[in-house]
């Protein structure tokens, strides 16, 4: 039983050693490649041996600045500032507190001449800087 077994694994093994493929031969090394940047009128360097030299130009006003992805600044994270947030509450219940000229909550008349003053001096600006109403 142990000769059925064996036979067929040998010859199986036997048969795959022959279809091995052959040793790959190593490949060259690639070509070296180098990217420039050139500003203005500068010469693009050449190229020694197999080198590839790329070169972009930019013009000379940009040779000294800082690039173009460090000058932008990200956008926050966490979103607004907590100072923000804490002004937009306190607009938003203004209406129920003293001076806001409100009919809802205590004492919000109180605030109506304020407002009829602020809105009165907002159109003396604006008639003054233009001229008209």
């Amino acid at each position: 039983m142990r000769r059925h077994v064996v036979l067929p694994l040998l010859a199986l093994f036997l048969v795959s050693g022959l279809t091995t493929p052959a040793v790959a031969q190593p490949e060259p090394p690639p070509e070296r490649t180098i990217n420039l940047l050139v500003y203005g009128d500068d010469p693009c360097p050449q190229g020694k041996g197999d080198e590839i030299v790329v070169c972009a130009r930019r013009p000379e006003s940009e040779r000294y600045r800082i690039p173009k992805k460090l000058r932008e600044k990200p956008e926050p994270v966490g979103g607004p500032g907590w100072g923000s947030q804490v002004a937009t509450m306190e607009q938003t219940q203004r209406q129920n507190l003293p001076n806001s000229c409100s009919v809802l909550g205590s004492n919000g008349f109180t605030g109506c001449t304020a407002k009829m003053l602020e809105q009165w001096a907002a159109e003396r600006r604006m008639q003054q800087s233009t001229g008209e109403p």
